[in-house]
C-alpha cells in the first residue's frame, strides 16, 4: 500500500452538495496521500461524480472545504485548480472532434497548464507518446475509437501537468484486453509521480490497481480502507456489490 508517512495531498472536509431537497453528497471527508491510487466506488447515484466535480471546482459545495497541498482551494475556479495541480476527466470523453489528437493535448497544455507555447508543445508531445497515441497524433479526435478517446482524455490531463488526476469511469466501454492495458498504463502514470483518484464500477480492476478504496452510498462515505477489506464490508456488499453481482 502507498506509504504511510507522507503528508496529505488532498483533504475534503465535510463536503455537502444539495440539489433542492436532495443531498447528493452528505458530509464526506476524504484524505488522499501523494502517490496513492484511490478507487471511489458505489452504486449509481451514490454521489461519486458530484464529489469529483466539487474537488475539481466544477460544482461549488453547499458546505465544506477542499484543501490541496495544504491550501484551501474551495473558492477557486476549475481552471485555477487545474493550474495548481488538479485535473479531471468525465464519464463520456468529449475531445475537440475537429482537432487532431496532438492539438487536443496542446490545448490542455496551453490553457490547462498555462504553459508558454514551446513548453506546451513539448508537454503535449510527451503526453501523447506516453499514452501510446503518437502514431495517431495527426488524426482528428472524432475518428478515434472509444479506447483511443479514453487514452486521449488521459493524455489531456497529463498535458496539464496536474499532480492529482480525477478519472471518472476511465475504463467504461473497454474490452477486457483494453481494460488490462489501461490498468498497466495507470500504474505507469502513478510511477511517474502522479496521484490518482478513480471512479470505477469494474471491481476486478479496482481490486488490482487501487491502494485504497472509498465507498459511497446515498451521498455518505460508508467505508474507507484496503480494497479487500472494503469489498468484504457488509455495508458495501449490501449497497453496491450485491446490486452489481460482483462485476
Amino acid at each position: 500500500m502507498a506509504g504511510g508517512a507522507r503528508e496529505p495531498l488532498l483533504q475534503c472536509r465535510g463536503l455537502v452538495r444539495t440539489f433542492g431537497a436532495l443531498r447528493a453528497v452528505d458530509g464526506v471527508d476524504l484524505t488522499v496521500k501523494q502517490g496513492e491510487i484511490v478507487g471511489l466506488i458505489g452504486p449509481n447515484g451514490a454521489g461519486k461524480s458530484t464529489l469529483f466535480k466539487m474537488i475539481a471546482g466544477v460544482l461549488p459545495p453547499t458546505r465544506g472545504r477542499v484543501i490541496f497541498r495544504g491550501r484551501d482551494v474551495t473558492s477557486l475556479q476549475p481552471w485555477e485548480r487545474c493550474r495548481r495541480g488538479i485535473a479531471m476527466t468525465f464519464q463520456v470523453p468529449e475531445p475537440f472532434s475537429g482537432l487532431t489528437v496532438l492539438e487536443n493535448a496542446l490545448v490542455a497544455a496551453l490553457y490547462g497548464a498555462g504553459d508558454p507555447r514551446p513548453r506546451a508543445e513539448a508537454r503535449s508531445r510527451d503526453a501523447i507518446g506516453f499514452v501510446g497515441l503518437w502514431d495517431r497524433r495527426d488524426t482528428p479526435a472524432g475518428r478515434l475509437s472509444i479506447a483511443e478517446r479514453r487514452r486521449l482524455d488521459l493524455a489531456r490531463v497529463l498535458a496539464t501537468g496536474a499532480e492529482l488526476l480525477l478519472l471518472d469511469e476511465c475504463l467504461a466501454g473497454l474490452t477486457p484486453a483494453e481494460v488490462d492495458e489501461s490498468v498497466e498504463l495507470l500504474r505507469r502514470v502513478r510511477d511517474e509521480g502522479r496521484t490518482i483518484v478513480m471512479v470505477e464500477h469494474l471491481m476486478r480492476a479496482v481490486a488490482g490497481l487501487a491502494d485504497r478504496v472509498v465507498a459511497l452510498h446515498e451521498g455518505v462515505k460508508i467505508a474507507d480502507g484496503e480494497p479487500a477489506a472494503v469489498m468484504a464490508d457488509p455495508r458495501v456488499v449490501a449497497a453496491y456489490l450485491g446490486d452489481e453481482g460482483g462485476a
